[in-house]
């Protein structure tokens, strides 16, 4: 009995003595196929570190976090504002730019007039009868609303009034979709003919796509100005509310959560990320956009940033 007794106490120190930290990563769906591979070669270099991702609209994932109070160390945003504006100052103090995109039209050779959609010729396309497109939900995710942000800037700079009108008209209700890779599965069976992606998640799905000018893609910060005459309203912090978003460049950020359950092991996982030569080397393979050296707003941030998190950002100039 007492070396039963024995084993049991050195089988449970054993397992105790084996036991992973984790770091739980929130990150936009648009990261999924990156950040897979990011957690493969990370958790390869800390064998005693599993990483725990999920994945959704950033939207959606930040007010799991100041809503509904759900347990995350790390919040990877399809647009940096979300950070800024739903999780500064009460769940978070600081906010890393580390990528960019773009939005692309994806389809397939399965999709209507496939053979003849262009960028001239998309616009007139979607407003067919009978084609069938789609985008995210703007109030979950960032592509979303940066969707419809494309379309009225494509009816400005193609000079089409009304576009925006009656490319909606003809998108019903149930081809807006909680997150944009949602839509990937449709396109890809016949259920969508176009929908509106980034275009790194285009490449990574081996997708089709048509590429817009800088005017309309959201893509070139050197447009901001223009991309600033496009507003979406989306549902605000509080049930009931509203904000308006304003366009600008598509730019990702990412911070460490304040009340984080795993602190020391999210800051080697940061560390790594936004490494030219880790993680930031695999998005760039991956077709996401990168900056490179990361960015933060002013020298105070930089500083205060924990581990060797200030060595791999500079001030935005």
């Amino acid at each position: 009995m007492l070396g039963l007794l024995v084993l049991a106490l050195s089988a449970g120190g054993a397992a105790t003595a084996l036991a992973k930290q984790e770091v739980i990563v929130f990150h936009a769906g648009s990261l999924t196929v990156p950040f897979a591979e990011v957690e493969k070669r990370f958790e390869a270099m800390h064998p005693d570190i599993d990483v725990l991702r999920e994945a959704g609209g950033s939207t959606m994932m930040a007010r799991m976090i100041s809503e509904l109070g759900k347990p995350a160390d790390i919040m990877a945003s399809a647009d940096y504002k979300v950070i800024d504006k739903g999780l500064i100052p009460g769940h978070a103090e600081w906010n890393i730019l580390f990528a960019s995109n773009q939005i692309v039209l994806c389809y397939t050779d399965q999709s209507r007039f496939a053979a003849e959609v262009n960028a001239d010729n998309w616009y007139e396309i979607l407003a067919r009868p009978g084609v069938v497109w789609g985008h995210s939900d703007p109030n979950l995710d960032p592509c979303g609303y940066r969707s419809l942000m494309v379309i009225q800037l494509a009816e400005k700079f193609h000079n089409q009034p009304g576009l925006y009108d009656r490319l909606i008209a003809n998108r019903p209700k149930a081809n807006v979709r909680p997150k944009s890779v949602e839509l990937v599965s449709l396109l890809k069976t016949g259920n969508m003919d176009y929908a509106w992606e980034y275009q790194s998640v285009a490449l990574q799905h081996d997708l089709k796509f048509i590429q817009l000018d800088d005017h309309i893609n959201l893509g070139n910060y050197k447009f901001d100005n223009f991309y600033a005459q496009a507003e979406v309203e989306v549902t605000g912090k509080e049930p009931g509310t509203w904000m308006t978003l304003t366009g600008q460049s598509s730019t990702y950020g990412v911070t460490l959560v304040k009340d984080a359950p795993n602190r020391d092991a999210a800051v080697l996982f940061l560390e790594y990320l936004l490494d030219p030569e880790g993680g930031l080397k695999i998005l760039e393979e991956m077709g996401q956009p990168i900056i490179a050296p990361s960015q933060v707003a002013s020298e105070e941030i930089r500083q205060a940033l924990p581990g060797r998190l200030p060595e791999l950002v500079e001030v935005t100039k």
